[in-house]
């Protein structure tokens, strides 16, 4: 049996190729159903990672469908609220569409009974046996952790952990902005906003129904609970139409502190088990690689569970490719997160811009 552990974008795209092509696996998922939680926000789906899995997968022409017009616009500010940046980037091969209709879309395309949903692992033993809260377990034949930042797979292949990065993020939604929130809704325009000065910034992307926006700041402590006045306070001197996204959000600031893996993570085959995703890779979201590269993953992945009998051959050949793909990943959104926080921001993310659409 292959298991998969964890129903997010990268376990669900390896579950349908792998159907497609009629290989059975059972994805295993902590949450009680697919409307337990909220789904993120906008993701941009690259065409060498993301739209590759989706074709694999059988469903670009229904991603197609999915895709939120006008969204992969650009906006970079300054703190006083000058624009210093604008782009439409129409066609830029990196078309926006909700995480939680990508999901749906997945979801929507496995059989009954693939998913095995109220399944939280516990504990994952040396020869493959996996535990569940409800005292019930099994043992793998192929064990693959899809099971994000904290994966319980992880440490039968490495004993690292993700680390706090020193940026901590407070997310704020404004709902039914062309009504409500009429003067935030222009500042953001149709795509995204990237607001940056001081170590701190606002990192925005409209969505079909609000404004969904993530208030960043630079701190020694992870942020654990934060209010609206607190993050005014972190704000004081910039200019008030970014404090009015604080003031009119439609409910307390929720913080996610940002953690990563190492840089180059990897780790030495053991047999029957590998990682994909952020179980892998874990890092910072300034790449924009998070969502495409766990379903690039799936699919290398899925590509050689099918073109190889020999199990152990497969994960080789799939790791091999993974773990210098990942590492420059990594990197390039290690270094992302610097231009973006430096004291002289935005000017080199302007610039980042600037030389990419001059290409």
């Amino acid at each position: 049996m292959i298991a998969i552990i964890g129903a997010g974008l990268g376990g669900l795209t390896l579950a349908r190729i792998l159907h497609v092509n009629g290989i059975d696996a059972v994805v295993y998922e902590a949450e009680a159903s697919p409307t337990a939680r909220a789904q993120g926000g906008m993701l941009d789906i690259h065409e060498e990672s993301g739209q590759a899995a989706l074709k694999a997968a059988g469903l670009y022409d229904e991603f197609l469908r999915l895709v939120m017009p006008g969204g992969e616009a650009m906006k970079v500010y300054d703190r006083h609220a000058v624009l210093r940046l604008a782009h439409d980037h129409e066609d830029s091969g990196r078309p926006e569409v909700h995480r939680r209709d990508l999901r749906e879309l997945l979801l929507g395309s496995l059989p009954d009974g693939m998913i095995r949903w109220g399944s939280k692992v516990v504990e994952v033993s040396g020869d493959r046996e996996v535990r569940l809260a409800d005292g019930t377990s099994f043992i793998a034949d192929v064990l693959i952790g899809a099971d994000g930042a904290w994966s319980k797979v992880r440490p039968l292949v490495s004993d690292a952990t993700p680390t706090y990065s020193g940026l901590s993020f407070a997310e704020l939604d404004l709902l039914d902005p062309d009504v409500r929130h009429v003067e935030s809704a222009e500042l953001m325009g149709g795509g995204s906003l990237f607001a940056l000065g001081d170590g701190r910034g606002f990192l925005g992307h409209r969505e079909p129904d609000r404004l969904h926006v993530y208030v960043a700041v630079r701190t020694a402590t992870p942020w654990s609970g934060i209010t609206r006045d607190d993050l005014v306070a972190e704000f004081d001197g910039w200019d008030d139409r970014f404090l009015r996204l604080i003031r009119e959000s439609d409910a307390e600031p929720f913080p996610r502190a940002i953690h990563t893996l190492p840089t180059g993570h990897r780790w030495k085959r053991v047999p029957g088990v590998t990682l994909l995703g952020d179980a892998a890779h874990l890092m910072s979201p300034f790449a924009g690689e998070g969502a495409n590269l766990a379903m690039h993953d799936a699919n290398e992945l899925a590509a050689a569970l099918i073109a190889h009998a020999d199990t152990e051959a497969a994960l080789s050949t799939y790791e091999a490719a993974l773990f210098p793909r990942a590492e420059l990943a990594a990197a390039e959104s290690a270094q992302n997160m610097e231009v973006c926080f430096a004291p002289d921001a935005p000017d080199g993310l302007v610039a980042f811009f600037a030389g990419f659409s001059a290409e």
